[in-house]
């Protein structure tokens, strides 16, 4: 060092090197999205490592030291991607695998209401004692993965829930990939807000019963289901929507409530576009009226009659109910049917599939050849899932994805996750703990908060959404205090461009892991 120099500081070389790296060529790839110029990272990889690494981050989130050797084994990336559908498609039909100390959130319904329940008790309790000069106890941070107190049993099931998304996505020895990748997308497009306190301890449960559950079913059971849950019920209000003159089961005044009716078909089913009117959105009200809660059900669910509007209602072109009157809940049930049935829906919901794993503009080819198979299989979304993975369109170098904060963090988690076996099953679990937190973190500081978006349509997945400079520098402060102290996983250098590599190599050996993560190469997909 020369001589009455100052030492430059850790924070400054991290920053410089961050700068050095991956700003400037994000912020550049950020301009031409701008432009409406997609642009591309680093190429120069062989190609049968970019068609391994097309399958791992989009069938799943991302490779580990295993799954990579696992799928580099197979004929070719492509055979991996045929097997995932099936093997998803068992695993949706099993128990997902949920760490014990986070399974609270997972409990039967009847036992989320009622600790819902004493809850609500013990903050009544609190404002009593408040107005008799008694102190209240102090909101001090609680463990999530283990709290039992009754006042914060709400906040404990969203913080389990948020958990165990990190931890099963970016494990897919426990959890298949390709399913992980499902229970985001159906979550996201049947979202429900965490924020809302009546959702609060149905989150976790809506996500595995419903989203995950339903992933590659038929499109109407998973509507049906979404419709059903307590989360959705009280998300959008459905639970106290009652026949106009109608009281609720509370007795107070009620009346009908449109904000289900109309989301089930903008956003759920039909498109914006869909061919619906609002006499049609007042209709699908009326006739889901008497669809509420029940705390004591095992479903979570239970259909009024007092509360159900018995009378005629005409939706697009149908008569409800069909045949006698007083068919009650079974006319919702084929309202719901229909809407999952329509041309409409299938091309909103194979566009966005097609949107989530292929490209951000998908063809009209695909789209249309993705809804025919949609509308012959009544919704068979395995059917219409093995068609989307198997398309040219899929595998076209062309159709690059940019990675939305979500399935950065995920991806940054998997690789640097230890899946050498038993690694998972340590006795104190703090690495985890720690990653899961900076990743709650950062999904908080980029606008993608787990089980947090607060509005229906759900976050989109565009580049243009997402491909700004403060929100990189954020993507690349998450991936340096991530890799912090962890060794290098040398299998990810395979998918790394050689100029990315170079650069690296430029770098103080503490920050190389870091800058692996935030570099171009790594944000695409």
């Amino acid at each position: 060092m020369p001589p009455n120099s100052t030492p430059i500081p850790r924070s400054v070389r991290r920053r410089s090197a961050i700068q050095a790296l991956a700003i400037p060529a994000l912020w550049s790839a950020a301009a031409a999205w701008r432009r409406g110029v997609a642009a591309v990272p680093d190429a120069s990889a062989p190609s049968a490592s970019a068609a391994a690494w097309r399958a791992l981050s989009r069938v799943g989130y991302g490779p580990t030291a295993r799954l990579a050797q696992a799928v580099h084994d197979m004929p070719s990336a492509r055979t991996w991607v045929g097997q995932q559908v099936d093997t998803a498609f068992a695993a949706a039909r099993q128990a997902p695998h949920i760490p014990p100390e986070l399974a609270g959130f997972n409990a039967p319904l009847p036992e989320l209401f009622e600790g819902a329940r004493k809850e609500r008790q013990a903050r009544q309790q609190i404002k009593a004692d408040a107005g008799n000069g008694i102190e209240a106890p102090n909101g001090s941070r609680i463990d999530f993965l283990a709290d039992k107190d009754p006042l914060y049993f709400n906040r404990a099931m969203v913080q389990q829930a948020a958990a165990w998304r990190l931890h099963s996505a970016s494990h897919p020895e426990r959890e298949n990939p390709l399913l992980a990748r499902l229970t985001e997308f159906w979550f996201n497009h049947l979202n429900v807000y965490a924020g809302k306190g009546t959702v609060r301890p149905f989150v976790g449960h809506y996500a595995v019963n419903v989203a995950r559950a339903h992933a590659l079913g038929k499109f109407e059971d998973l509507l049906l289901a979404s419709a059903r849950h307590p989360a959705m019920l009280f998300y959008l209000d459905q639970f106290q929507s009652v026949a106009d003159g109608s009281r609720g089961l509370d007795g107070r005044a009620r009346g009908l409530n449109e904000n289900y009716a109309r989301e089930l078909m903008e956003l759920h089913s039909l498109g914006v576009d869909g061919g619906y009117e609002q006499a049609d959105v007042r209709a699908l009200a009326r006739v889901l009226t008497g669809w509420t809660v029940s705390p004591r059900e095992a479903s979570g669910f239970r259909f009024a009659p007092r509360l159900h509007d018995g009378g005629r209602k005409r939706i697009l072109g149908q008569d409800f109910p069909r045949g006698l009157l007083g068919a009650g809940e079974r006319e919702g049930e084929e309202a719901i049917r229909m809407l999952a049935r329509h041309p409409s829906t299938a091309q909103r919901v194979c566009t966005r599939l097609a949107q989530f794993f292929v490209t951000d503009l998908p063809t009209t080819e695909l789209v249309q050849s993705l809804s025919a198979t949609f509308l012959a299989s009544q919704g068979d979304l395995r059917q219409v899932i093995h068609q989307l993975l198997e398309s040219p369109d899929f595998w076209a170098g062309e159709n690059r994805l940019f990675k939305t904060p979500m399935d950065f963090a995920l991806s940054a988690l998997t690789v640097m996750q230890d899946d050498a076996p038993g690694a998972m099953d340590s006795a104190s679990g703090a690495p985890e703990r720690r990653s899961m937190v900076l990743a709650l973190g950062f999904l908080a500081s980029v606008g993608q908060p787990l089980h947090g978006w607060q509005t229906p349509d759900g976050y989109r997945f565009d580049a243009a959404t997402w491909l700004a400079p403060e929100a990189l520098t954020r993507r690349a402060d998450f991936a340096l205090a991530l890799a912090r102290q962890a060794p290098e996983p040398a299998f990810l250098r395979r998918y790394l461009g050689a100029a990315t590599l170079d650069s690296i190599a430029k770098e103080v050996p503490a920050l190389r892991v870091g800058l692996m993560l935030a570099s171009p190469d790594f944000m695409y997909k």
